[in-house]
């Protein structure tokens, strides 16, 4: 059986859902983010207000800047009373006007120079005139404290909210593995229930749905080993009874009898084979096999049989790549006509086997259900040979990594083409 992959993944092995779930979550904080500056920019923002008014208090406390610089400096201690900083007022053109304690250079704010302490406040009254500061007056740069706090805690959320949505997403990846497992053919596939949310309900809903389908198929099949089992005694009765008939029988009708025992064991070998095939778990004994030695081996029985083709190295199972191998042989004899044609090549890591015949063919409408079960075509020589011999065929394949499907030939007539991987070097 193919086994089940994840395909729901960028290149870089992150999860889809994952993703989208984190850059939505960053989108809203980014979304919440710029409203909320678009509203502190509309509105002014409060500690701007509040800058405005220390701004304006303290043109009222200060001389006006017509004012003798007599005036000013005075005004100036007055307001410095009692901080223990330094205050250094300059004009509209950073003209100094007033200086308590050391200046500061003006350089420093207006270029940023490193060189020196920067000063700790720097307000812009209403009139033009600076007063630079070595202690807080107010806040500085109100909007910069803004963005840096929601650059913050936008980070903060996201980088929180990482481990939480990865948590919820694996929860969903371990489900959708367990229902690729369960579609692959694994029926005793379960997952996990974690938590009690509505994750956790699919989960238990999953579980309750494989088992019940595990139960079924499990009936289905052991009704179908059973009764072939079953059926195989009063086959060997009608086989003894006949042969103890010998003389009391019609050859002719005989012979009908013995055709229609050996259809029938045939028949039960290849339900107990699909049956057996259907087990994911099923045993298949895995050897090196040359496919053209095999595809001779299975030729040599049918007399109109052409084989063409090269060596085709594979691992696989012996009995049953010649059981795939005679079904398509016997298909093309039932239903086709003469001669059978078989060709081998290899390309692209595979072998690519072409059965054909030089029968009317299989109709574009009916490609995909001649490998149904029990299909039996409209219009076939004696309508006889209903059974599994085309759906073994695609389930052999398949159980070795290949395809089995009807396809056109270059001549317009159509064939079945069979690929399977080669031994790797």
């Amino acid at each position: 059986m193919a086994t089940p992959r994840i395909t729901a993944r960028w290149h870089w092995g992150l999860p889809r859902l994952y993703i989208r779930f984190y850059v939505a979550l960053l989108v809203t904080l980014i979304v919440f983010a710029l409203a909320v500056m678009l509203v502190w920019h509309r509105s002014g923002g409060p500690l701007e207000r509040s800058n405005s008014t220390l701004a304006q208090v303290m043109q009222n406390a200060l001389a006006s800047a017509e004012a003798p610089p007599a005036q000013q400096q005075a005004a100036l201690e007055h307001m410095a009373a009692g901080l223990h900083a330094s205050l250094t007022l300059y004009g509209r053109d950073w003209q100094l006007l007033a200086a308590v304690g050391e200046p500061i250079p003006p350089h420093r704010w207006r270029q940023r120079d490193l060189s020196g302490p920067p000063p700790e406040s720097f307000v812009r009254l209403p009139d033009g005139r600076r007063l630079l500061s070595s202690v807080p007056l107010g806040f500085t740069r109100p909007k910069a404290m803004l963005h840096n706090a929601l650059l913050l805690v936008a980070l903060g959320i996201g980088v929180a909210a990482f481990p939480l949505v990865r948590h919820l997403t694996k929860r969903l990846e371990r489900l959708q593995q367990g229902v690729d497992s369960l579609g692959a053919g694994n029926l005793t596939a379960r997952v996990a229930v974690e938590g009690k949310d509505e994750v956790a309900q699919l989960a238990r809903s999953f579980n309750r749905a494989a088992d019940q389908i595990e139960q079924l198929v499990g009936a289905h099949k052991t009704l179908l080993a059973n009764a072939s089992h079953e059926l195989r005694t009063p086959l060997a009765r009608i086989r003894l009874a006949l042969e103890l008939l010998q003389d009391d029988v019609d050859p002719k009708r005989r012979a009908g009898l013995e055709q229609d025992i050996r259809e029938l064991n045939a028949l039960l070998d290849e339900i107990l084979l699909a049956s057996r095939l259907d087990a994911v778990n099923a045993e298949v004994s895995m050897e090196e096999v040359d496919l053209l030695a095999l595809a001779a081996e299975e030729c040599a029985h049918y007399d109109e049989a052409e084989l063409d083709g090269v060596s085709a190295v594979m691992n696989g199972d012996a009995r049953l790549l010649r059981r795939l191998l005679r079904n398509l042989l016997e298909n093309a004899r039932r239903h086709g006509a003469a001669p059978t044609r078989l060709q081998l090549r290899c390309a692209d890591g595979l072998a690519l086997l072409t059965v054909s015949d030089g029968g009317a063919g299989v109709p574009v409408s009916e490609a995909e259900r001649v490998f149904e079960p029990f299909y039996r075509r409209h219009g076939t020589r004696d309508n006889q040979g209903a059974g599994l011999g085309l759906a073994l065929v695609r389930q052999i394949a398949r159980r070795h990594g290949g395809e089995a499907r009807c396809t056109r030939l270059d001549d317009g007539r159509s064939g079945f083409l069979i690929t399977l991987p080669l031994k790797t070097a």
